[in-house]
């Protein structure tokens, strides 16, 4: 697998939804600003709703700015055989009587791609998940918690 190329495509993903965000923050802040949300009274709270808004959008932008500057650093390396699980590693896991793909990011967890044909959700180390997978190694037939339940699970593959 290219891992380069799947990195680049996790870049975009989150570059997509900095877009998103720092049109709502902007719109949000435009909100906020605008005559129309001046208070008409004590109990009219407009304008400082629209502020929260847009400084929790606002928020969430500095945290995916941040998240794509790390992605930018990562190193694409291929984890060699037998080779620990940890930041940069793709994983294939068996659970449940199927396969699932995990990317081991530094930030940004939760994050979908679609690369070759292959469903990739990032988790990272401090995730449950990621917490419990870290270190493991390619062959490793773990029992790890989904939801709450111990399950069997297959670590398959740890590129």
């Amino acid at each position: 697998m290219n891992k380069r190329a799947l990195i680049k495509k996790i870049i975009a993903r989150l570059t997509d939804e900095l877009e998103v965000y720092f049109r709502a923050a902007q719109f949000s802040r435009a909100e906020a600003t605008h005559e129309s949300s001046k208070a008409e009274s004590k109990y009219d709270t407009r304008g400082l709703e629209a502020s929260y808004l847009a400084r929790g959008q606002s928020r969430q932008a500095a945290e995916l700015e941040a998240a794509i500057a790390e992605f930018e650093k990562l190193d694409a390396r291929k984890f060699a055989d037998g080779e620990a699980i940890g930041i940069g590693a793709l994983v294939e896991l068996e659970h449940g009587g199927k396969s699932s793909f995990y990317f081991i990011g530094p930030r940004a967890g939760g994050t979908e791609v679609l690369h070759d044909k292959m469903e990739i959700l990032v988790i990272t180390p401090q995730s449950p998940l990621g917490e419990q997978l870290m270190g493991k190694k390619s062959g490793q037939e773990p029992q790890l918690n989904f939801g709450g339940a111990k399950q069997a699970a297959k670590i398959l593959k740890v590129e």
